[in-house]
Formats: structure tokens, sequence, C-alpha cells
């Protein structure tokens, strides 16, 4: 079209056209695991004031992103809180996998409400359905991942059978932490991040690291992200986001 003949209303409409996709060019969407909120959040505000690219989150339990990434949910960004979830994306070729890396750890903890903890050892041959009253909150035990980890734990120490008849199961680790500050539930296994970002309850006990699988973030740009997208993808790993992470309790892995 000539510009200089258009009425002035196409070429108005042509210039907010433009103005739109300049702003959808300064955009990054990122889905991530619940456990991550208060991390990304605080990089993403770093990241936004650097580029002045905003950054749209959205957290959840990782089998809920997955799922709405897997159905056409528009995001750049998928960072998981196991393996699993990035491993479907990547049989359904919804990532692109040579993005794809491992980018965080973390431990898995017991917690109590403030003031109402007891003594636990991490240890087989201990009771744990003993050590407190009432319920034991964790991630949904099939698709959660800290509800997958805790399972595999509790199995692992012996303490299962004892203790599975009370255990309600949750939709993201969020949630159990929630349920736990409400003194809903006595006891709760979240991850070590999660205890630490509460005033609300008290880490009771450490899972050891051997009686689950590793806890392993991975990080995959989805199929069809922007370049910004790989941009923030490459932003997570600088020493300015990877300080933040470990201040929040993640261990950081080394590319």
């Amino acid at each position: 079209m000539n510009m200089n003949k258009a009425p002035a209303f196409l070429v108005g409409l042509c210039l907010l056209l433009n103005a739109a996709l300049a702003v959808a060019e300064n955009k990054v969407t990122v889905f991530a695991a619940a456990s991550l909120t208060n991390a990304i959040s605080e990089i993403a505000a770093d990241y936004e004031k650097q580029r002045g690219v905003k950054v749209a989150a959205s957290y959840a339990g990782s089998a809920a992103l997955a799922k709405q990434i897997a159905n056409g949910a528009p995001a750049d960004v998928f960072i998981s809180a196991d393996t699993k979830w990035m491993d479907y994306l990547q049989s359904k070729k919804k990532i692109a996998p040579e993005s794809r890396r491992d980018l965080l750890g973390n431990r898995l903890v017991i917690i109590a409400p403030k003031g109402r903890g007891y003594m636990v050892n991490a240890e087989k041959g201990f009771d744990f359905s003993k050590a407190f009253d009432g319920r034991l909150c964790t991630g949904d035990l099939a698709s959660v991942p800290a509800g997958v980890y805790a399972k595999q734990s509790l199995t692992a120490l012996g303490w299962w059978d004892a203790i599975k008849s009370r255990i309600v199961g949750t939709h993201d680790v969020r949630a159990v932490l929630a349920f736990v500050e409400r003194g809903e539930c006595a006891a709760g296994i979240v991850y070590e991040t999660d205890a630490k970002i509460s005033e609300k309850v008290e880490l009771v006990a450490t899972l050891p690291d051997d009686t689950h699988a590793p806890i392993v973030y991975p990080i995959a740009a989805v199929a069809g992200a922007s370049l910004e997208g790989r941009a923030l993808m490459d932003y997570l790993s600088t020493l300015q986001a990877s300080a933040i992470f470990a201040r929040h309790g993640f261990t950081v892995i080394a590319k």
C-alpha cells in the first residue's frame, strides 16, 4: 500500500498494528514449577529493568504446565521440577531439544506449623507415623514432582505403609505449604526452598538424598519460542541470576 495515498484511518491502523507487534516482541512467557515462584519473580524483575522486556510468568505444578503446553498454551520457556514432564514434552516435540539443560537442584524436607514441631529421625526404623497427630500433606503422589519424590522417600525409609492413609495430595508444592501454614496438615513434605520462604512453618527434618531420585529442574525453550525467550534462558544461567537462585536455597547446576 502507498502510504502517501492511503486513507488516514488505514495509515493509523497500520501504525497501531506495528506498535502492537513491537510490544509482542518485547514480551517473553515463562511456565515454571511452583517452587520457583519467588526466585523467578525476582530474576524476572531484574531482567525487565535491564532489557526492557516484559516477563509474563505462570507458576503451577509441573504436570499441569506441561499438559497446558502440550495442548497449545503459548509459552517461550518451560522449567520443570523434574525430568519426567520435560521428557513428556520432548516426546511430543513441544520443546526444542537442543536448548534443554539441567538448571537447578533442591532438597526434600518435612515441615510442621510454626511452634508445633516434633522430633523426626530421617532413617529406617523410626516410626514417622507416631511422631505427630493429623494429616501429612504432599504434592499429588502420581503427578506432582514433589509428591513423587516424597513417596519414594517414604517407601525407601520404610514409612509408607503406616502413613499412606493419612496423606493429603495437592496440585503443587505451594499448596502443601499453605495447608501446613494454616495448621490444616500437621506435617508437609516440600522442597527446602519452600520451607525457607515461610515464617509460619518450621523445618522438622531433611530427607536423605539417596531415598529419592535426584531433584533436578530442567529448562528448555518451547517449540517456536521467540528469540527473546532464548535470551531469557541465557540470562537464567548468568552469575547474577545464579546468585539469586542460590540465595533462595537452590543448588545451581553448572552448564
